[in-house]
């Protein structure tokens, strides 16, 4: 998958994706109880009733019963990112200030989206010298609660050492990490309750997603596209932590030979639930190597799609394949939303992706057929889709997109999604065909930024779901990556690297409001209430694969009296 060039950087994928690749030095994790060693916790403030944090069924289902929490990686199951506050709106904008900037300390790369239960907010924060951080703050104030440091074993990883968030349900928070546990925690201590190894890390495979969770399980994907491994979907019980159903990502019959056991097709964003039809919709990553295709010759079915599994058992239930036999790392990478569309005069339940191809993919979720692609959000060169050469191939989009992991929006208001997306002209470079060894990465071609061409910014695109065309445009000087949130008050946010946070006119696109928070803003917003009082959060800390400036905040803003 994902992002391996900072922008303005001349080395090649192969050296970029060595220097950044990280190995721990103690020893893999194979149990699956709990680690006494791999955890400690520390309280700093009075710890909530556990039964007001305590996320059931039914709130899952019906989140706009509790439209002042936050309690869904996408805010509800369609992974809109929708919030129906509007307190804060368009003709009060100008009055947001900072409530409070919380540091973590842990400056890195940050990705979380915070989730708020009853007025405590929990994020996730990088990994920094071998740990990461699970948080418990107050909503309102930003006070800490409880910290828990985990302390990671084993792991390999492409894009930077990066979380992008827990989930909640049950009374538990479950986070999944880069040495690939999966771990429950107590959403009211913050005490590990148990663990279980998702897969080997030695082997490659790592956890950067935030986890689902639906109808009594935790459903999490397999990240690690760079590496010589076969991607997954797991569902697991939420009590437990017992596998229920594994579903994996390469069907034999579309690879030549055995290519399918070391694939790829891994599964790196939070999926979405079609509650009414019981299935778990998700975008598939790259078939592996990423770069080069003459050892496993085929369409390579399931990467590069959009997949629906039943929720129950985990079996395919439909795909949509945006790229077939992919050699130029257009993986399907950002969550996918769902929402319903007019055609022909009917309502049509949908999925869309924004693809890293540069188009908004938007199929029926009944059956998985294309309903329409949107305009390209993006530049796309004439020759797009040609096959690298030993002497180069220039092309848009690059290997990062077109839209990378960044979540969009959807407002069901006017029916726009908004879309973070990049222009990167990028060079791809035939290596031939890379060697296969175990734990080892493997790739096949190398791709560079086009320095001398000047292309290197950022779109931020709202498009009507019911034509697939282009409302509006924001050029931003930076590739743009993080995510969107789009509210009731006819707004919508998102960040850039260079540290400004934005808020638009969600119908017009005109920018109202921004605040520069010294650190690249690469990470989704959310929005809730406390007491009565609209706040919106997000993550400063910058982004590794771009170079954008490192930092350790959340930021909370609420409008001034």
């Amino acid at each position: 998958m994902t992002m391996r060039n900072k922008a303005g950087l001349k080395c090649s994928a192969i050296a970029l994706l060595l220097s950044v690749m990280f190995v721990a030095q103690t020893n893999a994790e194979t149990s699956t109880e709990v680690k006494t060693d791999s955890a400690s916790s520390m309280v700093s403030g009075a710890l909530p009733d556990a039964s007001l944090v305590r996320v059931t069924d039914q709130m899952m289902s019906n989140p706009d019963a509790h439209s002042g929490d936050w309690l869904l990686h996408g805010r509800d199951y369609k992974n809109q990112r929708f919030s129906p506050l509007d307190q804060i709106n368009r003709d009060n904008i100008d009055k947001l200030v900072p409530a409070a900037v919380v540091q973590t300390g842990m400056v890195g790369s940050f990705e979380t989206t915070p989730l708020v239960i009853q007025g405590v907010m929990y994020l996730t924060t990088p990994v920094v010298d071998n740990e990461m951080k699970i948080m418990a703050l107050n909503a309102a104030t930003g006070e800490r609660i409880w910290t828990t440091t985990y302390k990671l074993g084993t792991y390999k990883i492409c894009c930077g050492p990066v979380n992008r968030g827990v989930a909640a349900g049950y009374g538990y928070l479950y986070v999944v990490t880069l040495d690939d546990q999966l771990v429950a925690l107590s959403a009211s201590t913050g005490k590990v309750q148990w663990q279980k190894q998702v897969a080997d890390p030695r082997a490659g495979y790592s956890e950067t997603m935030a986890p689902q969770i639906y109808d009594g399980k935790v459903i999490v994907g397999s990240s690690g596209g760079e590496w010589p491994i076969r991607g997954f979907v797991a569902a697991y019980d939420a009590k437990s932590g017992d596998k229920v159903w594994n579903w994996d990502a390469t069907d034999p019959e579309t690879f030549s030979g055995d290519s399918w056991k070391q694939g790829g097709g891994m599964v790196w964003t939070t999926p979405a639930i079609d509650t009414e039809r019981k299935l778990v919709i998700f975008s598939t990553g790259n078939p592996n190597p990423d770069l080069y295709g003459e050892s496993r010759k085929g369409d390579n079915l399931y990467t590069d799609s959009i997949v629906a599994l039943h929720t129950d058992t985990g079996k395919l239930a439909w795909h949509y394949q945006e790229v077939k036999h992919d050699v130029w790392d257009y993986d399907a990478v950002s969550n996918v939303v769902l929402f319903d569309v007019e055609k022909d005069g009917k309502t049509i339940p949908a999925a869309g992706e924004a693809g890293k191809t540069g188009w908004f993919y938007i199929v029926d979720r009944r059956d998985g057929k294309l309903i329409r692609k949107s305009e390209p959000f993006v530049m796309q060169s004439d020759n797009m889709f040609t096959t690298p050469t030993k002497e180069g191939v220039v092309m848009l989009p690059g290997a990062n997109g077109g839209a990378e992991w960044s979540p969009p929006a959807y407002s069901p208001k006017n029916k726009l999604v908004y879309i973070l997306g990049m222009d990167q002209l990028m060079k791809f470079t035939t290596d031939g065909e890379p060697m296969t060894l175990p734990g080892q990465i493997r790739l096949g071609s190398t791709f560079a930024n086009v320095e001398d061409e000047g292309i290197q910014d950022g779109i931020f695109t709202a498009i009507n779901v019911n034509t697939g065309k282009i409302s509006w445009q924001y050029k931003a000087p930076q590739p743009m990556v993080g995510g969107a949130l789009a509210t009731a008050g006819n707004l919508v946010f998102t960040g850039e690297g260079n540290g400004w946070f934005d808020a638009f006119d969600a119908d017009s696109g005109a920018r109202l409001w921004r605040f520069n928070l010294g650190a690249g803003v690469n990470a989704p917003p959310i929005s809730y209430r406390v007491d009565g009082e609209q706040y919106i959060a997000v993550a400063a800390g910058g982004n590794f694969q771009l170079g954008f400036p490192y930092g350790d905040a959340v930021a909370i803003f609420h409008l001034t009296n």
